[in-house]
């Protein structure tokens, strides 16, 4: 699960952090997106995604399923290794990009998955892989018990506050998150950690020697009136039934809010209903009935479903036209929010003395793009690729805020500015010179990997803003800025539209789980090569703003 920002400055691994289930790959790992940027298209754009009807997708899916052992023979795969279809993306001009999760001798491959990008004409061009080496072990038969791998497993989560005392289940696998890959015991431990967020600790275990490989955390209609704390006055799609109306989106994948009455509960929580279409008060209350932080919740889950399907033709958080759904008044003066991929759902806390809380649009945005993450690249919450991760929440986020243009809530490179975390009106990150907040990077260094990542996300951050906006003094909307480069060198700016295409055709088609900074450089030139052509200014702009952020 994914809050969003980091409660205690603790070791990256034992962060009270996480990316949702899926994002299974080790620090430091340096494969990343072994793609080489494409050659550019005749017509800018062409490499634009489709928006496929849910029809379209599943049975695209389904033909890149019964071809995947066809697949995994082109692309040079072993006789006992299999491709799991996770996810497909299909461009304007035709070209498809299936991302893959890999077996071996029956067992999930931890780091294996890849995305091979198919022509028009159904001719494989190219492959990009979290693991390049062979996967290959000598023995899938472990040398240790499943009872020893629990056991370490569940010394890790008491470390991180949980008070469980037995695992929820281990399973052999195969870890390529390092060099060799080698045979290993994910287990999974859950409870909550010491601040009150669920706990749902994977641990990787060496089956043969009994080390422990990688730790992470897996916690990520009618027209009713909100009155919301952040957002203003705003309009909700919600459903009647009978004479009673609830907080349920039908246009939007069903998507429901919960109120969790203050608990810490792993389950859903009481929909919220009333008997008229108005919801909220415009001002906080510690109530556990307050409907204001649900109005705020509704409003930004919304915002971002509307944001991805308009901007990429993405139908929901996973392009299935499904909908997630939020859990509002989490705990008892909780001051994060977070995103958890098993549950398919966004939790909010009500902040300090549960009078604020965490429900602003570009929180509520930065929270469900953890959701698409998870459910594309899987990027690692670790070290670069951690990074990369929330950077990505943080640039969807200012989007989404940039896409509602509310005049209560305008759009700006700031994050959190409004939920006010640090009580003195400050916003918790800065993407225009994120060293503003006084402990992110402004640019790439050899040691960008060991900060939390949090702090390592300010590179991405800094290069998004210098890719739309560029260098120098400015005001947009009311808000001053000042961007710096590494080099000193002036940069224009291609415009934020632009740029938020660029990095999800990345994201979706280009990232692996591995990715880090010097692969997330490859991966962005192959999208803007693809959208518009390696001759382009967009392609130049790409290669420069890296450069300007010190990732060369």
């Amino acid at each position: 699960m994914t809050p969003l920002y980091a409660r205690h400055k603790r070791t990256t691994l034992a962060i009270a952090t996480a990316v949702a289930a899926g994002a299974l790959l080790a620090t430091g790992v340096t494969t990343g997106a072994s793609a080489q940027p494409a050659t550019g298209k005749a017509a800018p754009l062409a490499a634009a995604p489709q928006l496929l009807s849910n029809a379209a997708r599943t049975a695209l899916v389904k033909e890149k399923q019964a071809d995947a052992a066809e697949t995994a023979t082109q692309i040079g795969l072993g006789t006992k290794e299999k491709l799991v279809v996770k996810d497909v993306v299909k461009d304007v001009d035709g070209t498809v990009h299936t991302r893959y999760e890999r077996t071996y001798a029956g067992l999930p491959v931890l780091g294996g998955d890849l995305v091979v990008h198919t022509s028009p004409a159904g001719r494989t061009e190219g492959v990009t892989k979290a693991h390049s080496a062979t996967i290959k072990v000598a023995t899938v038969t472990p040398k240790i018990t499943v009872a020893k791998a629990e056991k370490q497993a569940l010394t890790a989560a008491k470390a991180a506050g949980s008070d469980k005392t037995a695992a929820d289940g281990a399973r052999k696998v195969i870890w390529a998150g390092g060099a060799t890959p080698v045979l290993a015991y994910e287990t999974v431990v859950g409870g909550l950690q010491d601040d009150g967020t669920p706990n749902k600790l994977h641990v990787i275990t060496d089956a043969a020697t009994g080390k422990k490989l990688f730790e992470y955390q897996a916690v990520e209609n009618a027209t009713g009136t909100g009155k919301t704390l952040y957002s203003g006055t705003v309009s909700l799609t919600t459903t009647l039934s009978g004479t009673t109306y609830s907080l349920t989106d039908a246009s939007r994948g069903g998507h429901k809010t919960y109120n969790l009455k203050h608990t810490t509960s792993s389950g859903t929580g009481t929909l919220f209903t009333n008997t008229t279409n108005s919801w909220g008060t415009g001002a906080a209350s510690s109530s556990t009935t307050d409907v204001t932080a649900a109005a705020d919740a509704a409003y930004g889950a919304q915002e971002t479903w509307d944001f991805y399907k308009a901007t990429f033709g993405r139908s929901g958080i996973k392009n299935d036209g499904v909908g997630a759904y939020s859990r509002v008044h989490y705990g008892s003066s909780y001051v994060n929010a977070f995103w958890d991929d098993d549950c398919f759902c966004m939790t909010y806390g009500d902040g300090s003395s549960n009078t604020h809380p965490l429900t602003s649009l570009d929180v509520a945005g930065h929270e469900m793009s953890h959701g698409v993450t998870a459910n594309t690249a899987g990027l690692n919450y670790s070290g670069e690729s951690g990074g990369l991760n929330e950077a990505t929440s943080d640039i969807m986020g200012t989007g989404v805020e940039f896409y509602a243009a509310n005049s209560s809530d305008v759009g700006d490179y700031l994050i959190g500015e409004k939920i006010d975390i640090n009580g003195d009106g400050t916003p918790l990150r800065y993407m225009d010179q994120p060293s503003k907040d006084g402990g992110s990077a402004n640019y790439w260094s050899s040691s960008v990997g060991n900060l939390d990542v949090h702090y390592s996300s300010g590179v991405a951050n800094h290069f998004f803003y210098l890719l739309s906006e560029g260098s120098g003094a400015k005001t947009i909307n009311g808000v001053s800025y000042n961007s710096p480069t590494y080099n000193g060198a002036t940069l224009a700016g291609i415009g934020r539209a632009k740029a938020l295409q660029i990095w999800y055709k990345a994201l979706t088609t280009y990232f692996t789980s591995t990715t880090n900074y010097k692969s997330a450089r490859a991966g962005t030139l192959s999208a803007a090569a693809a959208l518009y052509g390696t001759s382009s200014a967009e392609y130049a702009a790409v290669a420069a703003t890296w450069t300007a952020v010190n990732v060369t």
